[in-house]
């Protein structure tokens, strides 16, 4: 049972219900819809399909999401990220609007879904850890910027060629700027000043419903569709049948990279927003279970002829605010949107299309994050590089394309910093036992003829040779030949096979020199390669300390060596394997005191 509860939260959930919770998810379920319905359509308009998907998208989506998912406020279905993509990705292969565009749309939903739950099964919420804050804060501010443009058409009154390269989408809208159909733009323009009055002086009044109403009653009662302004039209009454999507596998080869953004961008979104209000609220989000939520409700989403979901930022903020407090004010919300469906799609036959493109624009103009911008130039320049390489890699070459980009350069980044590592020259702290950075603290005092180095990253294959080039440019720069070289490891995490040969050849090169090799603070899983490679046992008990300070004393002859307890165990007790025949340079025996105390005979 236990099991079952835990890919089927609800069984958790609902049985414990508490009455007191039932009138905020009431709430919030009825705020949400109210605000899900006009955002889905007109998400659906931006994507390329007929708005009514998305609706679609707004119904069973929720309902699977609240059977699988963790998360109590988070607010399922159609979002800008995920709409923009689909445009970019079925618009590549179908004209938008087409029947084969709206089968792709679905089929990328469906694709999409397969991929978060075998990624939730196999525990592998973790790769959204590869999308960093400014590779994100990059690929969406950039994003915005192209949804934002991208509705120009709806918002002037004239028909552009669509492209997601912002240089396209501004040669198109420079060429045709002046066919503007004036009374569509300024049915747009007031919608846009509608909805950011209310932003700021009305926050909690439902803005988009607002200026829905306003719009489409001003254009029912002037007539204004038969001077020119396009308006959504027929809207098909009745819920979604279901229905196996259509599955076209020269059209899977091609939409497998979009169903692959879709599912860790949509994830990335999803899991963002619900684990910062799990923390404010001390509950706990399980990502890989949202994985297999989120996918589940692109399941639903794919069968029920509607496009790809995710939990959206603005909605769960307004569904957290108004009260939410279980998943079943998604499924609220889902059943009035359903009554639309079945009901109210009349009334939204004279909605006017620059309406929904005011609703998209104002809501993604807000992701454009300049506060970031901001903060990473006062806190890390290099951050802010990854995130201007993004943002400029989007705009320039794609969506799909730039966020890959911004990936792969952030991957880069990290493979370079791992490869030269932040080391540290220490030096003792007057009258105590502290340590610290000698550039940082010019007081700290060094002893003649010892080195103590400390490394701050892990000690693998791609900066073996930065270590031996960090150590050899300190010997050279040293006032007086060096006597001992003490390696503070307490930063060092793992230690791979050609670090530790490295450390062998470091150990016996500067027994031949007569320098004394010591570490202090070696870590549990670094002394078990240690141990393993018999590097132990080749320098000898005696060289291992828990402190650089009882290490420096014995190197100074201040006390008597109080080695690691750990290191001098183990080898007494026998567990270490028997020391292996070295091949070139290694020694038998322990190294004291920089000495080998028997050399191999080749």
């Amino acid at each position: 049972m236990s099991a079952l509860r835990r890919y089927l939260p609800i069984l958790s959930w609902l049985p414990n219900y508490r009455r007191a919770a039932l009138r905020g998810d009431i709430i919030a379920g009825l705020t949400t819809a109210v605000m899900l319905i006009p955002q889905g359509m007109a998400y659906a308009m931006l994507a390329g399909l007929p708005p009514i998907v998305g609706l679609y998208a707004s119904v069973t989506p929720l309902i699977a999401y609240a059977l699988f998912g963790t998360a109590r406020e988070l607010a399922v279905g159609p979002v800008a990220m995920d709409s923009l993509l689909v445009a970019a990705g079925v618009g590549a292969i179908a004209a938008a609007g087409s029947p084969e565009y709206i089968a792709y749309a679905v089929l990328l939903a469906l694709m999409a879904g397969v991929l978060q739950v075998l990624m939730g099964v196999a525990r592998l919420g973790f790769l959204v850890n590869f999308l960093s804050k400014p590779v994100i804060s990059g690929f969406t501010s950039a994003a915005a910027l192209i949804i934002g443009l991208s509705q120009l058409k709806h918002l002037i009154g004239v028909p552009l060629a669509a492209s997601n390269l912002i240089h396209q989408i501004a040669q198109e809208v420079a060429r045709h700027i002046g066919e503007t159909h004036l009374l569509t733009l300024g049915i747009g323009a007031g919608a846009v000043a509608i909805l950011m009055a209310l932003k700021k002086y009305a926050p909690k009044v439902p803005r988009a419903l607002v200026v829905v109403v306003i719009t489409t009653v001003l254009v029912w009662l002037l007539r204004l569709d038969q001077a020119g302004v396009a308006i959504v039209g027929v809207v098909e009454a009745g819920l979604p049948t279901p229905a196996m999507p259509d599955i076209n596998m020269e059209a899977v080869a091609e939409l497998a990279p979009t169903a692959l953004a879709i599912a860790l961008v949509a994830f990335m979104e999803a899991i963002s927003v619900s684990k910062a209000i799990a923390t404010r609220k001390r509950y706990e989000v399980d990502a890989n279970q949202e994985l297999i939520a989120i996918g589940a409700a692109n399941l639903a989403a794919a069968f029920f002829r509607g496009y790809p979901v995710t939990g959206g930022f603005s909605r769960t903020a307004v569904n957290d605010q108004a009260g939410a407090e279980t998943p079943l004010a998604g499924i609220i919300t889902a059943v009035v949107i359903a009554v639309a469906l079945l009901f109210l799609t009349p009334l939204l036959y004279f909605l006017p299309k620059a309406t929904l493109a005011a609703i998209i624009m104002t809501a993604v103009f807000g992701l454009i994050d300049l506060k970031q911008v901001a903060h990473l130039w006062r806190v890390k320049r290099s951050d802010l590089a990854l995130l201007g390489i993004t943002f400029a890699a989007v705009l320039a070459i794609g969506i799909q394309t730039g966020i890959l980009v911004g990936v792969a350069v952030s991957l880069l980044w990290f493979v370079v910093k791992t490869t030269r590592p932040h080391t540290a020259v220490l030096g003792r702290m007057p009258g105590t036992q502290s340590f610290r950075n000698v550039r940082h603290a010019p007081e700290a005092e060094t002893s003649p003829g010892i080195l103590i180095l400390r490394i701050d990253a892990q000690f693998y294959f791609g900066n073996v040779s930065f270590l031996r080039e960090t150590l050899r440019e300190l010997e050279e720069a040293a006032a007086e030949p060096l006597k001992a070289v003490l390696i503070d490891a307490s930063a060092i995490n793992n230690l791979d096979s050609s670090a530790d040969s490295a450390l062998h050849q470091i150990a016996s090169e500067y027994a031949e020199r007569g320098i004394r090799l010591v570490f202090a603070g070696v870590k549990g899983p670094v002394r078990e390669v240690m141990l393993r490679s018999g590097f132990l046992d080749l320098l000898g008990p005696g060289n291992f300390f828990l402190t650089d300070h009882e290490a420096l004393q014995s190197l100074l002859g201040e006390e008597e060596p109080s080695p690691d307890p750990m290191v001098a165990r183990i080898l007494k007790d026998g567990v270490a394997p028997s020391p292996r025949k070295a091949t070139e340079g290694r020694h038998d025996g322990p190294i004291a005191n920089g000495r080998p105390a028997a050399a191999v005979q080749e």
